[in-house]
């Protein structure tokens, strides 16, 4: 007669081995994960996932739609709207930021049936972040670019806020050409390295100018937004607000973030942004400048900004700061493109406060 055996599970394969994995490596992948709908969604697999996402340290936030006071969503969510592609309609109107579903259903498991993140759909992305209580990295992306141009004309600034602008650049050009014009046709016009007389005259000069302070309304706009986001992340380290067309980015630093927190924002009578103080300007021009990657740009001009009051000491580090903020403002091609201009005729200007 046979003996009947019964066979058993090994007691170790019985637990859960996922659950023997640390909450520091769990953290740490969730840190790569970063985008907050998708963080949302792990909130979702388990009770040990909800309680660890309010942990994460790098967060990214894509912000899809903006909702104006006239709820006009056509106009304001279609990039190619005037209406959207306006700097005053698109962010003087910003209400409310919108994001999608993960977290509607998440509950928290300190607040009973009280959701982890509230409805996304209602809430502008400080209510979103509310719960998130140790955010080191935090970058915004906005659905478009606020300064609105013809096809054809580059426009990119980066610029750099403590409790006000401290350091903006700006890159423009009035034709991005695909093929580039030939070398002795690129030389003939650098030769000279000056600005054209008709520069002045057909209305270059009032260009650049209009493009300067619509980027600087731009970033100082979003830097009044960010307020109510700093003040309830006391452990920022690190805060990006850029947008989807890559036309602008306002960054703020530990330096910085320690600024906006200690001094109080000065905010401009007119609008709800952050006032932009006194600057000096540097510009450089170029009719033409042939870039990497079978590109050219005409019309080509950096202007590097600063607000008086931080007068450069005049010291070789102090300059090689600020010409190392310039040239690694922007990316590929564009940053090409200012290091050239760098070598170009500085020409100085100079900028009351609004």
């Amino acid at each position: 007669m046979q003996n009947k055996t019964r066979i058993h599970a090994h007691p170790s394969l019985e637990q859960d081995q996922f659950d023997r994995i640390p909450d520091s490596l769990v953290l740490l992948i969730l840190n790569k994960i970063a985008d907050v709908r998708s963080l949302g969604r792990c909130s979702a697999v388990s009770k040990r996932f909800n309680s660890l996402i309010p942990l994460v340290h790098d967060v990214y936030v894509k912000i899809d739609r903006v909702v104006t006071v006239d709820g006009d969503y056509d106009d304001a969510f279609n990039p190619s709207s005037p209406k959207a592609r306006n700097l005053f309609s698109h962010f003087l109107k910003l209400l409310i930021f919108t994001l999608l579903k993960p977290f509607h259903h998440l509950r928290n498991t300190h607040g009973g049936n009280k959701p982890l993140f509230p409805q996304l759909s209602h809430h502008s992305p400080a209510q979103v972040l509310k719960n998130f209580s140790h955010i080191h990295n935090l970058r915004i992306e906005l659905p478009a670019g606020d300064v609105g141009t013809e096809e054809g004309v580059l426009l990119k600034w980066r610029a750099e806020f403590g409790s006000t602008l401290q350091n903006c650049v700006i890159l423009g050009g009035t034709w991005v050409d695909r093929k580039p014009a030939s070398t002795e046709h690129e030389t003939r016009l650098e030769d000279n390295g000056s600005i054209p007389e008709s520069f002045y005259t057909n209305g270059g000069l009032k260009l650049r100018v209009v493009w300067t302070i619509s980027s600087l309304i731009a970033a100082s706009i979003r830097h009044y937004l960010l307020r109510p986001i700093i003040k309830d992340h006391p452990t920022l380290k690190s805060l990006v607000l850029t947008d989807a067309d890559g036309q602008g980015t306002l960054s703020m630093g530990v330096e910085q973030l320690k600024e906006f927190r200690e001094k109080p924002l000065a905010a401009s009578a007119s609008s709800n942004r952050t006032q932009v103080p006194a600057s000096n300007m540097k510009l450089r021009y170029a009719p033409y400048l042939e870039l990497p990657g079978g590109m050219g740009l005409q019309g080509a001009t950096l202007v590097a900004i600063k607000p008086s009051s931080m007068r450069s000491s005049g010291s070789t580090s102090s300059r090689k700061e600020a010409d190392a903020f310039v040239c690694g403002a922007f990316d590929g091609p564009y940053k090409a493109a200012a290091k050239a201009l760098m070598k170009q005729r500085t020409y100085l200007l100079e900028m009351n406060g609004f």
